[in-house]
């Protein structure tokens, strides 16, 4: 006879077993950490921006997002997906950020407490590590609208006190909703992971990170979203893109050397952003808090062939909620600064409606054609002073 202790002991067993083959099950999802919904995982290293060698095919095909030239090769892969806005943090302990220079497109603006944030959009390039992933805010979700249909939204929570700065509560209002929505609560591991190895003299909050290749993967498989969605219907169909140009000759560029901002003039300095024109490789070279803004993912510094700055109303939500959510107002116009080639336009912004595409025009009323390249938009209050 199996004395009692034994028959405990098989009895406890077979619990274990049996909540675990459960959890295997009904999580959908066999590779999701048991303990806990984010573990440490390292994806394969690339050559930095996740890109494959550089191949000696002609460049000769337009990213839609930024007017960049790649080759049919690169093409291909894009026409598979659909653009995905990211949310990376920019707060001192989340420096040096991974991914910002693979991206086509970044906003930056302030979040809260004078600390920027930035949208980075993806589209024709791939970023193999990218992050640290942040919280969402709404003015980000309605610059994101304008990049077509069913953009995809990645980030981890989000302002949701009720009122004006409800960006969680927004997401359910609008079209795509939960459809495209990828935030970390809801995405499981290994699409994100923690970075332990950063929590070292960083909190929690500033370890969270993906892979480009692995949330398309996911909006593919499990969302079935690729460049069309269910009902068939291309990302693109109603997508206005901007107006794009090759880049001036040297013996044209102009010699509008430094761009220098801040974001809030009673904070200190961490935060202020200084571009340096460099004429000889035609791009703005960043630098942010008085140092070298670097990607992690390469080792050099941030680059961009267009700095564009657009002056927005900002004011607080008035939700309540400890520390203050603020709002920016980036659905209407304004003035804008648009520095390319080493010169700069004075213009203004135009976004009329929230799935728009914000569009920039010089003081005779013609659209602005952008340098082809990343181009990073710098959302400033209106009345910032911006030095050039």
């Amino acid at each position: 006879m199996i004395s009692k202790k034994l028959a405990y002991f098989f009895f406890f067993l077979i619990f274990l077993l049996s909540g675990f083959g459960s959890y295997t099950i009904f999580s959908g999802n066999v590779d999701q950490g048991f303990l806990s919904p984010l573990s440490s995982y390292k994806p394969p290293k690339s050559n930095g921006n996740g890109q494959a060698a550089v191949d000696n095919e002609p460049k000769t095909q337009e990213c839609p997002l930024n007017g960049a030239l790649y080759s049919k090769t690169q093409e291909a892969k894009w026409q598979k997906r659909r653009p995905m806005g990211i949310m990376i943090e920019n707060h001192t302990d989340a420096r040096p950020q991974s991914g910002l220079s693979s991206a086509d497109v970044v906003f930056e603006t302030v979040a809260e407490g004078g600390i920027t944030r930035f949208l980075s959009l993806f589209y024709c390039q791939d970023a193999s590590y990218v992050g640290p992933v942040r919280s969402a805010r709404i003015y980000f979700i309605r610059l994101l609208e304008g990049f077509g249909k069913n953009p995809l939204y990645v980030h981890v929570g989000g302002a949701n006190t009720p009122g004006p700065a409800d960006a969680l509560g927004y997401i359910k209002e609008i079209e795509w909703s939960s459809y495209n929505d990828m935030n970390q609560f809801s995405v499981p591991f290994p699409y994100f992971w923690r970075d332990y190895e950063r929590l070292s003299n960083r909190a929690t909050e500033h370890t969270i990170y993906s892979a480009t290749s692995r949330l398309w993967q996911y909006a593919a498989t499990k969302r079935k979203l690729t460049n069309v969605d269910e009902d068939g219907v291309t990302w693109d169909k109603n997508y206005s893109s901007w107006k794009f140009k090759d880049e001036a000759k040297l013996e044209s560029r102009g010699t509008t050397a430094k761009i220098d901002f801040g974001f809030w003039d009673n904070l200190a300095s961490d935060f202020n952003v200084v571009w340096n024109y460099d004429k000889t490789t035609n791009s703005y070279k960043r630098y942010n808090g008085g140092s070298s803004h670097i990607d992690k993912n390469t080792g050099k510094q941030l680059e961009s062939k267009n700095v564009i700055v657009m002056f927005a109303k900002e004011s607080s939500a008035n939700d309540g909620y400890e520390g203050g959510h603020i709002l920016y107002r980036v659905v209407g116009g304004g003035d804008a600064l648009i520095f390319q080639d080493g010169k700069v336009i004075k213009g203004t912004w135009t976004k009329e409606k929230e799935e728009d595409q914000v569009k920039f025009f010089d003081n005779a009323d013609e659209e602005v054609s952008i340098v082809r390249g990343q181009i990073w938009i710098e959302v400033l209050p209106v009345g910032n002073k911006v030095s050039y």
